[in-house]
């Protein structure tokens, strides 16, 4: 008699014990970055600095991440469904493709838009504005080189059609980590 994985057995509800603890790391998230939101929105409120030091974001650049990210949420769409197919190398591909849009998206990030703001003299320190922006950006570049690296260790057990339940895991953190994005490119880079 073998053993199922813990992480394939189902909880009293019927749900799979590794999707339950993605929704948990998720709903964990949603409390980190609700608060942080939640704080820049009311300085926001009651600053009217805060609109003077947003206007030196580059809202063109924040729409490229923007297209990346939903491009990259795209493939991971596709890869869960190669894998609900069984199909694990095109799932594979997939997530390669999905933590290639991640990889542009960070280096975009840490190659380019921050080095420039911080030539033009915007650093963390320049005022609460750019606290925010850099605070948040970071937290939500580093689950992006998290997800980036978890797709990288899913994708080659995949290509070889195990444990193909992985890439809906990494699916839905993806698309949390999209969703995130979602709400601060309006408020970082488009609200001025």
């Amino acid at each position: 008699m073998s053993a199922s994985p813990i992480a394939t057995t189902r909880t009293a509800a019927g749900m799979p014990t590794g999707r339950l603890a993605v929704w948990w790391v998720i709903a964990s998230e949603i409390v980190i970055f609700g608060g942080l939101l939640g704080s820049y929105i009311m300085f926001r409120l009651s600053h009217d600095a805060f609109a003077a030091q947003a206007a030196h974001t580059n809202t063109w650049i924040g729409a490229v991440n923007t297209l990346v990210l939903l491009t990259s949420s795209l493939f991971a769409v596709l890869g869960h469904k190669a894998a609900d197919a069984g199909d694990g190398p095109k799932a594979a591909r997939l997530l390669y493709l999905t933590a290639g849009g991640g990889l542009l998206f960070a280096s975009i990030k840490f190659l380019y838009e921050w080095p420039h703001e911080i030539h033009e003299g915007f650093t963390i320190s320049s005022g609460t504005f750019w606290s925010f922006y850099y605070t948040a950006a970071g937290i939500h570049a580093a689950h992006v080189i998290a997800g980036v690296v978890i797709m990288l260790i899913i994708a080659p057990r995949a290509k070889r059609n195990l444990d193909l339940h992985r890439v809906e895991l990494i699916g839905l953190y993806w698309h949390f980590v999209d969703v995130v994005w979602i709400f601060l490119f309006p408020l970082l880079y488009i609200a001025k």
